[in-house]
Protein backbone atom coordinates (compact mmCIF):
# COMPACT_ATOMS: atom_id res chain seq x y z
CA UNK A 1 0.00 0.00 0.00
CA UNK A 2 1.24 3.55 -1.05
CA UNK A 3 0.56 7.22 0.45
CA UNK A 4 0.18 10.25 -0.85
CA UNK A 5 2.03 12.96 1.21
CA UNK A 6 0.77 16.73 0.12
CA UNK A 7 2.54 19.72 1.19
CA UNK A 8 0.80 23.30 1.34
CA UNK A 9 2.53 26.22 1.51
CA UNK A 10 2.53 28.81 2.80
CA UNK A 11 0.54 28.33 6.24
CA UNK A 12 0.77 29.60 9.55
CA UNK A 13 -1.12 28.02 12.78
CA UNK A 14 -4.26 29.33 12.19
CA UNK A 15 -4.30 28.13 8.53
CA UNK A 16 -2.69 24.59 9.84
CA UNK A 17 -6.15 23.95 11.86
CA UNK A 18 -8.52 24.95 9.20
CA UNK A 19 -6.09 23.15 6.92
CA UNK A 20 -6.39 19.89 9.16
CA UNK A 21 -10.32 19.92 9.97
CA UNK A 22 -10.76 20.52 5.76
CA UNK A 23 -8.34 17.32 4.97
CA UNK A 24 -9.45 15.31 7.74
CA UNK A 25 -13.00 14.89 6.37
CA UNK A 26 -11.55 14.23 3.02
CA UNK A 27 -10.24 10.75 4.26
CA UNK A 28 -6.38 12.39 5.23
CA UNK A 29 -4.99 9.97 8.22
CA UNK A 30 -1.51 11.73 9.10
CA UNK A 31 -0.53 15.68 9.43
CA UNK A 32 2.86 17.38 10.18
CA UNK A 33 2.62 20.79 10.95
CA UNK A 34 5.83 22.87 10.02
CA UNK A 35 6.62 26.57 10.87
CA UNK A 36 5.27 27.73 7.14
CA UNK A 37 3.63 24.35 5.45
CA UNK A 38 1.56 21.75 6.57
CA UNK A 39 2.09 17.66 5.19
CA UNK A 40 -0.47 15.88 5.33
CA UNK A 41 -1.02 11.95 4.18
CA UNK A 42 -3.43 10.37 2.66
CA UNK A 43 -4.21 6.36 1.44
CA UNK A 44 -3.71 6.71 -2.32
CA UNK A 45 -7.14 4.90 -3.37
CA UNK A 46 -8.34 7.69 -1.47
CA UNK A 47 -6.76 10.26 -2.93
CA UNK A 48 -8.66 12.96 -5.01
CA UNK A 49 -6.84 15.45 -7.36
CA UNK A 50 -9.66 17.84 -7.94
CA UNK A 51 -10.58 18.31 -3.91
CA UNK A 52 -7.32 19.12 -2.57
CA UNK A 53 -6.69 21.54 -5.94
CA UNK A 54 -10.25 23.17 -4.60
CA UNK A 55 -8.83 23.30 -1.12
CA UNK A 56 -5.17 24.95 -2.26
CA UNK A 57 -6.84 27.54 -4.14
CA UNK A 58 -9.08 28.68 -1.60
CA UNK A 59 -6.79 29.09 0.37
CA UNK A 60 -4.53 30.81 -1.87
CA UNK A 61 -2.06 27.98 -1.57
CA UNK A 62 0.81 26.37 -3.39
CA UNK A 63 0.99 22.36 -2.73
CA UNK A 64 2.81 19.62 -4.00
CA UNK A 65 2.11 15.68 -3.85
CA UNK A 66 4.42 12.78 -3.84
CA UNK A 67 4.14 8.84 -3.62
CA UNK A 68 5.66 7.21 -0.05
CA UNK A 69 5.48 3.96 0.23
CA UNK A 70 4.39 2.14 3.59
CA UNK A 71 7.24 0.92 4.71
CA UNK A 72 8.80 4.00 4.53
CA UNK A 73 6.24 5.72 5.87
CA UNK A 74 6.50 4.37 8.95
CA UNK A 75 9.99 4.43 9.64
CA UNK A 76 9.42 8.43 8.84
CA UNK A 77 7.10 8.46 11.46
CA UNK A 78 8.45 6.33 14.12
CA UNK A 79 11.66 8.74 13.44
CA UNK A 80 9.93 11.95 14.42
CA UNK A 81 7.74 10.99 16.77
CA UNK A 82 7.59 12.85 19.77
CA UNK A 83 6.29 12.13 22.82
CA UNK A 84 3.16 14.35 24.29
CA UNK A 85 2.88 15.85 27.76
CA UNK A 86 -0.43 17.00 28.57
CA UNK A 87 -0.30 19.56 31.23
CA UNK A 88 1.49 17.27 33.53
CA UNK A 89 -1.38 14.68 34.08
CA UNK A 90 -0.57 11.74 31.15
CA UNK A 91 2.38 11.40 28.92
CA UNK A 92 1.78 9.38 25.38
CA UNK A 93 4.68 8.38 24.06
CA UNK A 94 6.19 5.29 22.11
CA UNK A 95 8.14 2.29 23.44
CA UNK A 96 11.68 3.49 22.26
CA UNK A 97 11.40 6.80 24.04
CA UNK A 98 12.99 7.00 27.82
CA UNK A 99 11.62 10.35 29.34
CA UNK A 100 12.57 11.13 32.64
CA UNK A 101 9.42 13.42 33.03
CA UNK A 102 6.77 11.08 35.02
CA UNK A 103 3.37 11.86 35.00
CA UNK A 104 0.12 9.99 36.77
CA UNK A 105 -0.61 8.31 33.91
CA UNK A 106 1.30 6.85 30.72
CA UNK A 107 -0.25 5.58 27.31
CA UNK A 108 2.02 3.84 25.12
CA UNK A 109 1.53 4.08 21.32
CA UNK A 110 2.45 2.18 18.06
CA UNK A 111 3.35 5.09 15.99
CA UNK A 112 1.71 4.66 12.94
CA UNK A 113 0.07 6.81 10.17
CA UNK A 114 -3.14 7.75 12.02
CA UNK A 115 -5.14 10.48 12.91
CA UNK A 116 -4.72 10.40 17.19
CA UNK A 117 -0.80 10.50 18.07
CA UNK A 118 -1.55 12.96 21.15
CA UNK A 119 -0.14 15.92 19.16
CA UNK A 120 -3.24 17.79 17.93
CA UNK A 121 -4.73 20.45 19.87
CA UNK A 122 -8.32 18.39 20.09
CA UNK A 123 -6.92 14.84 21.51
CA UNK A 124 -4.97 16.99 24.39
CA UNK A 125 -8.42 19.02 25.00
CA UNK A 126 -10.06 15.64 25.34
CA UNK A 127 -7.62 14.65 27.85
CA UNK A 128 -8.04 17.40 29.56
CA UNK A 129 -11.49 17.43 30.26
CA UNK A 130 -11.12 13.49 30.72
CA UNK A 131 -9.57 14.80 34.19
CA UNK A 132 -13.11 15.83 35.31
CA UNK A 133 -15.30 13.40 34.26
CA UNK A 134 -17.17 10.81 36.50
CA UNK A 135 -15.21 7.83 34.86
CA UNK A 136 -14.63 5.65 37.52
CA UNK A 137 -16.96 2.37 37.50
CA UNK A 138 -18.53 3.75 33.67
CA UNK A 139 -19.68 2.31 31.01
CA UNK A 140 -18.01 4.61 28.04
CA UNK A 141 -18.04 4.64 24.22
CA UNK A 142 -14.90 6.11 22.25
CA UNK A 143 -16.69 6.86 18.55
CA UNK A 144 -13.76 7.33 16.28
CA UNK A 145 -11.39 6.03 18.40
CA UNK A 146 -8.44 6.72 15.74
CA UNK A 147 -5.78 4.98 17.86
CA UNK A 148 -7.31 3.80 21.02
CA UNK A 149 -5.46 7.00 23.02
CA UNK A 150 -8.79 7.94 24.61
CA UNK A 151 -9.89 4.24 25.55
CA UNK A 152 -6.48 4.03 27.09
CA UNK A 153 -6.94 6.46 29.30
CA UNK A 154 -10.87 6.16 30.60
CA UNK A 155 -9.48 2.43 31.28
CA UNK A 156 -6.89 3.89 33.31
CA UNK A 157 -9.15 6.47 34.91
CA UNK A 158 -11.78 3.73 36.12
CA UNK A 159 -14.24 3.09 33.81
CA UNK A 160 -15.60 -0.31 34.04
CA UNK A 161 -16.14 -1.23 30.67
CA UNK A 162 -14.90 0.58 27.21
CA UNK A 163 -16.23 0.13 23.68
CA UNK A 164 -13.94 1.49 21.12
CA UNK A 165 -15.25 1.45 17.70
CA UNK A 166 -13.68 3.41 14.62
CA UNK A 167 -15.12 2.80 10.74
CA UNK A 168 -11.31 2.56 9.66
CA UNK A 169 -9.57 -0.72 9.40
CA UNK A 170 -6.13 1.07 10.11
CA UNK A 171 -7.65 2.26 13.56
CA UNK A 172 -8.73 -1.04 14.45
CA UNK A 173 -5.91 -2.50 14.32
CA UNK A 174 -3.98 -0.08 15.59
CA UNK A 175 -6.18 0.30 18.96
CA UNK A 176 -5.95 -3.29 18.71
CA UNK A 177 -2.49 -3.25 19.47
CA UNK A 178 -2.45 0.04 21.29
CA UNK A 179 -4.21 -2.07 24.17
CA UNK A 180 -2.13 -4.67 24.57
CA UNK A 181 0.40 -2.40 24.27
CA UNK A 182 -1.01 -0.87 27.79
CA UNK A 183 -2.21 -3.83 29.16
CA UNK A 184 -5.70 -2.55 28.71
CA UNK A 185 -8.39 -5.04 29.69
CA UNK A 186 -11.49 -3.33 29.74
CA UNK A 187 -11.48 -2.15 25.86
CA UNK A 188 -14.07 -3.82 23.45
CA UNK A 189 -12.84 -2.82 20.02
CA UNK A 190 -14.73 -2.25 16.83
CA UNK A 191 -15.14 -2.30 13.45
CA UNK A 192 -17.44 0.68 12.73
CA UNK A 193 -19.88 3.25 12.96
CA UNK A 194 -22.41 4.28 16.20
CA UNK A 195 -24.96 1.39 13.81
CA UNK A 196 -22.99 -1.36 15.48
CA UNK A 197 -24.05 -0.63 19.24
CA UNK A 198 -27.56 0.41 18.64
CA UNK A 199 -29.68 -0.06 21.33
CA UNK A 200 -26.54 0.14 23.57
CA UNK A 201 -26.73 2.90 26.40
CA UNK A 202 -22.75 4.89 27.92
CA UNK A 203 -22.67 6.61 31.27
CA UNK A 204 -20.03 8.87 29.21
CA UNK A 205 -19.22 9.24 25.37
CA UNK A 206 -15.98 10.71 23.85
CA UNK A 207 -16.41 11.65 20.61
CA UNK A 208 -13.79 13.44 18.78
CA UNK A 209 -14.54 13.03 15.22
CA UNK A 210 -15.59 16.37 13.33
CA UNK A 211 -18.25 18.86 12.86
CA UNK A 212 -20.19 16.84 9.67
CA UNK A 213 -20.21 13.58 11.52
CA UNK A 214 -21.19 15.04 15.15
CA UNK A 215 -24.06 16.82 12.96
CA UNK A 216 -24.87 13.74 11.13
CA UNK A 217 -24.95 11.53 14.31
CA UNK A 218 -26.25 13.74 17.45
CA UNK A 219 -29.91 12.27 17.78
CA UNK A 220 -27.86 8.81 17.76
CA UNK A 221 -25.12 9.99 19.98
CA UNK A 222 -28.34 11.09 22.48
CA UNK A 223 -30.01 8.07 22.03
CA UNK A 224 -26.85 6.23 23.09
CA UNK A 225 -25.96 8.42 26.52
CA UNK A 226 -28.03 7.41 29.13
CA UNK A 227 -30.08 9.74 31.39
CA UNK A 228 -27.73 12.22 33.20
CA UNK A 229 -24.50 11.06 31.21
CA UNK A 230 -22.15 13.08 29.34
CA UNK A 231 -21.71 13.32 25.47
CA UNK A 232 -17.24 15.07 25.24
CA UNK A 233 -17.66 16.32 21.45
CA UNK A 234 -14.42 17.37 19.72
CA UNK A 235 -12.67 17.49 16.51
CA UNK A 236 -14.17 21.19 15.90
CA UNK A 237 -12.77 24.64 15.30
CA UNK A 238 -14.43 27.45 17.51
CA UNK A 239 -16.53 29.00 14.23
CA UNK A 240 -18.48 25.26 14.57
CA UNK A 241 -19.09 25.98 18.15
CA UNK A 242 -23.05 27.56 17.43
CA UNK A 243 -24.04 24.93 15.35
CA UNK A 244 -23.07 22.11 17.26
CA UNK A 245 -24.50 23.85 20.40
CA UNK A 246 -28.04 24.17 18.41
CA UNK A 247 -28.00 20.90 17.00
CA UNK A 248 -27.20 19.14 20.43
CA UNK A 249 -29.71 21.60 22.13
CA UNK A 250 -32.36 20.52 19.33
CA UNK A 251 -31.71 16.85 20.34
CA UNK A 252 -31.91 16.71 23.94
CA UNK A 253 -28.38 17.74 25.18
CA UNK A 254 -27.45 20.95 27.26
CA UNK A 255 -24.05 22.24 27.06
CA UNK A 256 -21.56 21.75 30.64
CA UNK A 257 -18.66 23.40 29.76
CA UNK A 258 -15.96 23.80 27.26
CA UNK A 259 -11.98 24.28 26.60
CA UNK A 260 -10.29 25.75 23.59
CA UNK A 261 -6.76 25.28 22.28
CA UNK A 262 -5.52 26.97 19.05
CA UNK A 263 -8.44 27.56 17.67
CA UNK A 264 -9.93 24.18 18.50
CA UNK A 265 -12.85 23.51 20.65
CA UNK A 266 -13.75 20.96 22.98
CA UNK A 267 -17.56 20.80 24.92
CA UNK A 268 -19.14 18.64 27.38
CA UNK A 269 -22.92 18.08 27.29
CA UNK A 270 -24.85 16.31 29.41
CA UNK A 271 -28.41 14.39 28.68
CA UNK A 272 -31.40 15.71 30.77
Amino acid sequence: MEYRQVTFSPTDESLNAILIAELAEESFEGFEEQESALIAFIDEGQYKEDVVAAIALQHELQYEVKNIPQQNWNAEWEANFQPVVVQDFCTIRADFHQLDIRTPYEIIITPKMSFGTGHHSTTQLMIQMMKDLPLDGAKVLDFGTGTGILAILAEKLGAAEVTAIDNDEWSYTNTEENIERNNASTIQVQLGSLEIVAGQQYDIILANINRHILLAYMQQLQQAVSAGGKVLMSGLLTEDREIIVQAAGDAGLKLESEDMLNNWITLLFLKL
